[in-house]
């Protein structure tokens, strides 16, 4: 079932491709400590972390916003047929993304913007679909939006791949499937701009890739940022120096997420991430030095 919050008079709408636990936490966060996991239980357990098998929960969704005059979808999930070996939990997948995107009440063709906060695997994948055996943008009207910077990135890692290294064979092919047949309809940003007006800006927020983007939604006085993988998890929210073993960029990664959890607290905003659990998206508090997390309930939509 898809989720909603209203920003203002704009909707914001969570589109599931999955949801479970995905991830070993000992290999995803190098500075894993089995104690700052115990200090957490309280909320961390069962909605973002499985108690049985230990892995962290994540969930795969994008971000349909509704303003009054347009339609934007924020990242793109893994994708339905995509080569995606050895990831063999993601290889050939036929998911519901699509059925729960039109429940939603649009259409691909209705869609203006398809941004994308970086070009990883899990957040391209919906940019395109198969059809009559070729790769073909899902949606058709719309301009896809990324950093010039994370472009040329992956245009470079795409040409040197190790055929030996599992995750960049995955990652040449994702930009094979998933980047170049939209290229046609692509807008690049080479710095900090509006996308729409006073209502939406896009922010270049490096670290966790070189030209990894945050959008930030204005509406009525209230805000909302769509950060990627700034954050992959909420334990990152408590423990901001925790990185995910895929940040191209470290120590930049850090600095990137401590000063989104400020904005955000000092704005009162909504954070809405790429993979938290339920319920996906919620507040960033002060806590003396630290931060914490304020889960914002959702309407269904």
């Amino acid at each position: 079932m898809n989720q909603s919050w209203q920003i203002g008079d704009t909707r914001i709408t969570r589109i599931e491709e999955l949801t479970g636990p995905l991830f070993d936490p000992t290999q995803f966060f190098p500075d894993y400590q089995a104690e700052v996991f115990e200090k957490h239980r309280a909320w961390l357990y069962p909605n973002h972390c499985d108690e049985a098998s230990g892995r962290i929960i994540a969930s795969m969704h994008s971000w349909l916003i509704q303003t009054p005059h347009h339609n934007i979808l924020v990242d793109g999930c893994i994708g339905d047929d995509k080569e995606r070996m050895p990831y063999r939990n993601w290889h050939r997948m036929q998911t519901p993304w699509l059925a729960n995107f039109t429940t939603a009440g649009v259409a691909p063709e209705d869609i203006d913007f398809v941004l994308c906060t970086h070009l990883h695997v899990d957040h391209v994948g919906w940019n395109t679909r198969l059809v009559n055996g070729e790769w073909v943008p899902t949606f058709a009207n719309a301009r896809y939006v990324m950093s010039a910077a994370e472009l040329q990135f992956w245009q470079e890692q795409h040409a040197n791949a190790a055929a030996d290294d599992a995750f960049a064979s995955v990652n040449k092919q994702t930009f094979e499937d998933s980047v170049q047949p939209i290229l046609g309809q692509s807008q690049l940003i080479i710095r900090d701009e509006d996308l729409i007006g006073d209502r939406l800006f896009i922010a270049i927020t490096p670290g966790h890739t070189p030209g990894s983007v945050t959008l930030r939604l204005s509406a009525d006085h209230e805000h909302a940022y769509f950060c990627g993988d700034i954050c992959h998890h909420p334990i990152q929210v408590y423990e901001p120096h925790w990185n995910s073993a895929f940040c191209e960029l470290p120590e930049q990664a850090i600095d990137t997420r401590r000063q989104l959890l400020e904005t955000c607290a000092s704005e009162n905003a909504l954070l809405m991430p790429a993979h938290f659990g339920p319920s996906h998206a919620g507040q960033v508090q002060r806590q003396g030095e630290d931060f914490s997390f304020l889960w914002e309930s959702s309407q269904p939509a």
